[in-house]
């Protein structure tokens, strides 16, 4: 296994550009996880890793080797898509293995390797049937297996679960965890789904528009987001985000609340963007409120439920109340956080907001 390095990478397309000076240390063993909305340059980036899509500007290292001019086979790398690629004429035996028969490898050692793979996988009573005899979740298998035998540098993963129910890519995405613990390989995944990202992740890259947004462990983008489109897109729900008033010497109001965050008062004249998650806040009098409406709507998920309060004008708020709660669409309640839980954002350019 190898790190993997890219220094000012960029990509454009005639004089549009879409992947803007990108630098990043992706180490040895490192699961990272690209993600963003569609468009973001996720998978762009991903491709340029690969070999697929041509850099335009800056230096990729694979390992000690600097990779521009090499082509996807010299760089020892391997790609899972998410539409599996699989020959459909062939067993999944034959799948696994057609890398290595193309470099002309031992035939012996090859069918050892499908083997351990299939076994790694779960995939050794299958070796003899074809894709289309095959669920989503075994193709999708087969074509982590056929990348394992090559044993490359680096695993590329572009969307691997996008094409599979919600049942199966909770367990694909336990498959792919465990097999990233045994094998310990570098690996670079593409999602737009967060939930993806927060449960594979040990970094996560968050994507803006051909720009890294913010870099980190899951739990650093989802409780110190480094602007608000962090804040929007890690967590779900969203983070909800209101513009909030300040008054004279850092004060904030907030409703009928009024919240002292003294160093804020460096920041006068800024339009100041409060955030606060769903679980953050809970009903109260309302005196206290700093939000209060009707519920628009409720969302019973077993384990956890989701009221959608209608704050007036165009602001619904999200607020997570107690599981057995008995809410109900219509009710009018009035909810707090606390000053300890607050994002703030500066409202023009998005960055976060924090004492000097």
């Amino acid at each position: 296994m190898a790190g993997i390095g890219l220094r000012d990478i960029r990509k454009s397309y005639g004089t549009h550009m879409v992947i803007h000076g990108v630098d990043l240390d992706i180490a040895e063993g490192e699961f990272l996880v690209l993600v963003g909305p569609s468009g973001c340059g996720k998978s762009t980036l991903l491709r340029m890793v690969a070999g697929l899509e041509e850099i335009t500007g800056g230096e990729m290292r694979i390992g000690d080797r600097v990779v521009n001019a090499l082509t996807p086979a010299e760089r020892n790398i391997a790609m899972v898509f998410q539409d599996y690629a699989l020959y459909p004429h062939m067993t999944v035996a034959e799948n696994m293995g057609f890398g290595l028969r193309m470099r002309d490898q031992n035939p012996q050692m090859i069918d050892q390797r499908v083997r351990q793979a299939a076994e790694t996988l779960k995939l050794a009573p299958l070796l003899e049937r074809r894709p289309g005899q095959l669920s989503g979740g075994q193709r999708q298998r087969v074509a982590m297996g056929r990348a394992i035998v090559r044993d490359p540098q680096a695993f590329l993963f572009d969307e691997p679960l996008s094409n599979l129910d919600a049942g199966l890519r909770v367990e694909m995405r336990l498959e792919i965890a465990k097999l990233h613990r045994r094998i310990q390989a570098t690996t670079v995944y593409v999602t737009h789904d967060q939930v993806e990202a927060m449960t594979l992740a040990d970094r996560i890259v968050v994507m803006n528009a051909g720009r890294m947004e913010q870099v980190g462990p899951p739990l650093d983008l989802y409780h110190r987001p480094a602007s608000l489109f962090v804040a929007r897109f890690i967590g779900s729900p969203t983070m909800n985000t209101v513009e909030v008033k300040l008054n004279g010497g850092g004060e904030l109001s907030i409703g009928r609340a009024r919240i002292a965050v003294p160093w804020l008062s460096a920041v006068a004249g800024t339009p100041i963007v409060l955030g606060i998650r769903a679980e953050d806040l809970s009903p109260c009098d309302a005196s206290q409120a700093w939000f209060t409406g009707e519920l628009a709507m409720v969302e019973r998920l077993g384990g956890q439920t989701f009221g959608y309060l209608d704050a007036g004008g165009e602001r619904m708020i999200t607020v997570e109340f107690p599981r057995h709660s008995t809410v109900k669409v219509g009710d009018l309640i009035s909810v707090k956080g606390e000053g300890n839980v607050l994002h703030l954002f500066d409202g023009k350019s998005g960055r976060r907001l924090e004492p000097a």
